[in-house]
């Protein structure tokens, strides 16, 4: 059994690490880490599949962390070209932000519009996510420890990250949408 890597600290240290791990790997095909920053644990999780033979191979860049408090609110948003799968809740609407160039790239379900506009009211988050291409980010259920299942925020792209400017911009997004979803 592989020890979990845990990183923590302020977002430059965690950063600063996250960095050096890239610069040492030369050819990157699977990086999974723990962040803990402020009481919280991210999982960030990136995997290169090269595939081979008659394998296309595949990659992913996946940020998860477990949320507390926030009771039956659950939002999915998605860029405009992603099949539709998320949004099947029920009581799930489709939730116009009142962003043109933000609602024109991304559909956004929610069952509270009201809880779900102010994580994207903040510009650096909405040109995050509207700069992504084939992903789904919200609140999902998951199994943690082999314990009932638990909601969790999971942002899942269909490209690996692994320039860590860029990673960084998006995981800076992920965590403020943290923060304000589940402030614990």
């Amino acid at each position: 059994m592989t020890q979990e890597k845990i990183i923590s600290g302020n977002e430059d240290e965690i950063w600063q690490q996250i960095t050096a791990d890239f610069i040492k790997e030369d050819d990157l095909l699977e990086y999974r880490v723990v962040i803990e920053q402020q009481n919280r644990r991210i999982l960030l999780d990136i995997d290169i599949d090269l595939g081979g033979g008659f394998e296309g191979g595949f990659e992913s860049t996946m940020l998860r962390s477990q949320l507390k408090s926030i009771g039956d609110f659950r939002f999915a948003i998605h860029n405009e070209s992603f099949i539709d799968e998320v949004g099947k809740f029920f009581g799930m609407q489709d939730v116009v932000i009142g962003y043109p160039e933000f609602d024109k790239k991304v559909l956004i379900k929610a069952n509270d519009e009201t809880k779900v506009r102010p994580l994207f009211s903040e510009t650096s988050i909405r040109e995050v996510f509207q700069s992504l291409d084939d992903f789904t980010f919200g609140i999902i259920m998951h199994h943690f420890d082999g314990k009932e299942k638990s909601p969790c925020l999971e942002l899942y792209i269909n490209s690996a990250i692994t320039d860590a400017v860029s990673l960084r911009k998006i995981y800076s997004a992920f965590f403020k949408v943290l923060i304000l979803i589940d402030p614990h």
